[in-house]
């Protein structure tokens, strides 16, 4: 038996091979990651890893020796060439050939690079995404440099958080009206423009950028699109990511905004799944993707069940989070459709939750340091509640009672 071959090794891929191994003894498993790492977290990367505070051990998902107790070929620093569908087998980019019964593609996302033409490819231009990108940017982060952060979303916004903390002036351009434009109301980006300036950061909103301006092969300035000067001595990109679908395409794969699975995991080839940031699935009638460490989780476990032999659907739950400064987001839900929100004040100065209304219907819930609106947000949306606009609003209104009475 050729056995399970799972290309990708982000939290999607150790998820799945892990929970293959838990639901099967016996069949070979390999695991294929293109870093000369085992997998890793990708959170902690921008901030306590680069900060310092988290060594490079501490950032990995699971110990190495790991992979060898439960018998997993853990493949790292080579890549995928190919796949032969008609042979079930890959090709890998040292040349050697892998037979698999089963192949998962996890292959995550890739970031959105500054074109050459305008200076992207300059030195101390730095996307935000993997290990090597922030062990290269980390010797730029010295007190008092000055760092240009292009994208006023959350990867942006929590490496703005990462520099002011450690003393660098930042500045952040943002070519939409508004930071945070494309994921959450403007409730939200008013919160974190002020978190942010309270801090130093200076947001530069529909402000894009023009060109950036070298010498010597390196970034010195940056020409904004109201056509201002400023002098930098690095930027980081942070304009978004799109998913690895290369492979997918290749192999003749359908893909529609990433890699197209049914509920089960199996993508248009039977014998072939995709889980994780790759991959979009059904959802409510229409068809997802999320960019998200709990989706990868849990879509690749319910993959590998079905993989095994198992016939589970997965069900989507989305919540997410983001950190900066002290301030912990959580969002349940997603907001997409929503046609009005009611901003929940919390007990204190920098509490607050934002709530998602499409009619009457709750879709979301964005919690600034309100654990317990997250959770009752969450719960009422998992289980098809829908609050009254006029005691979501009302501060005096326990919202834990009324989940429970509902």
């Amino acid at each position: 038996m050729s056995g399970y071959v799972v290309i990708g090794a982000g939290q999607a891929g150790a998820s799945m091979v892990a929970k293959l191994r838990a639901l099967d003894d016996s069949t070979p498993i390999t695991l294929i990651g293109a870093e000369p790492v085992p997998p890793y977290q990708r959170p902690p990367l921008s901030k306590k890893y680069l900060l310092g505070e988290m060594a490079l051990e501490r950032l990995f998902l699971r110990p190495e020796q790991f992979y060898a107790d439960q018998r997993i070929d853990l493949v790292t620093g080579r890549t995928v060439t190919a796949i032969d569908r008609a042979a079930r087998k890959v090709t890998l980019s040292d040349g050697a050939e892998l037979g698999y019964d089963a192949l998962a593609l996890t292959t995550g996302s890739v970031p959105i690079m500054l074109p050459a033409a305008i200076g992207g490819d300059l030195g101390n231009v730095f996307p935000v995404r993997d290990l090597a990108h922030v062990d290269a940017m980390a010797p730029a982060f010295t007190e008092g440099a000055h760092v240009l952060i292009v994208g006023g979303g959350y990867i942006g916004l929590e490496a703005a958080a990462v520099a002011a903390s450690r003393g660098l002036q930042v500045t952040l351009v943002e070519q939409a009206d508004r930071i945070l434009a494309r994921v959450a109301a403007p409730a939200t980006s008013d919160y974190f423009r002020a978190l942010h300036s309270d801090h130093g950061v200076t947001i530069l909103e529909g402000t894009g950028l023009t060109r950036l301006i070298g010498e010597d092969g390196q970034v010195t300035q940056a020409e904004l699109s109201d056509g201002r000067l400023v002098d930098i001595d690095f930027a980081l990109v942070g304009i978004g990511i799109r998913p690895a679908t290369s492979l997918a395409e290749a192999s003749g794969l359908t893909i529609d905004n990433g890699i197209a699975v049914d509920a089960q995991g199996r993508t248009s080839d039977p014998a072939i799944f995709a889980a994780g940031d790759c991959a979009s699935f059904p959802y409510q009638g229409g068809r997802i993707r999320l960019e998200s460490v709990p989706n990868a989780i849990e879509q690749a476990e319910a993959a590998a069940e079905v993989m095994v032999g198992g016939s589970a659907e997965y069900v989507a739950k989305p919540w997410f989070w983001s950190d900066q400064y002290d301030v912990k987001l959580q969002i349940a839900g997603l907001n997409t459709g929503y046609d009005q929100t009611v901003t929940r004040p919390g007990s204190r100065p920098g509490v607050q939750s934002v709530w998602y209304f499409a009619g009457d219907q709750l879709l979301a819930v964005d919690a600034m340091n309100a654990p317990r609106d997250y959770m009752v947000g969450k719960r009422m949306i998992e289980g098809g509640m829908h609050p009254a606009v006029s005691d979501v609003a009302d501060p005096e209104v326990d919202l834990m009672a009324v989940l429970k009475a509902g």
